[in-house]
């Protein structure tokens, strides 16, 4: 999974929850070292754009998300496989007008439920999901690949 950095892809801005995995994947996609690293702040690096889990988790924050997705070719809704819930009401990818994919994060944990969080995203609006595990590296080629299409 090391240097990715030199992939060219289509733009992708990451959207979920705090701890859902963005900063992490985003991490994963440059191929860098994973580190926790609190993102504070819209990160716009290379072909994607990482956002602070507080967007997608406030309201007034959340209208931001919307305006951001226009600088992206495809948004990426991120529901980790661990959560009890999902923040994204059904038929939300109607909201934008670029193709919206699903990513379901550490589908590989202990205690992960990946198929209830890819339905989420299914009922969400996502037409492609994306299982993944950025610690194993499950999935990650695939979703590389696609964007690369």
């Amino acid at each position: 999974m090391r240097n990715n950095q030199n992939i060219v892809m289509k733009k992708l801005i990451l959207m979920g929850r705090s701890e859902s995995g963005k900063t992490t994947l985003t991490q994963v996609l440059r191929g860098e070292d994973i580190s926790y690293d609190k993102t504070q702040y819209i990160k716009f690096e290379n072909c994607l754009i990482d956002t602070p889990g507080e967007y997608a988790q406030t309201q007034h924050l959340g209208r931001a998300l919307a305006l951001y997705s226009y600088e992206a070719d495809i948004v990426g809704l991120l529901v980790s496989a661990t959560e009890p819930y999902s923040l994204f009401p059904p038929n939300i990818t109607c909201m934008v007008n670029r193709e919206v994919i699903g990513i379901v994060t550490k589908s590989e944990q202990p205690d992960a439920n990946p198929e209830r969080a890819a339905n989420w995203l299914k009922i969400s609006g996502c037409k492609k999901i994306f299982k993944i595990d950025s610690l194993t590296g499950l999935g990650v080629n695939e979703l590389i690949t696609y964007l690369n299409q």
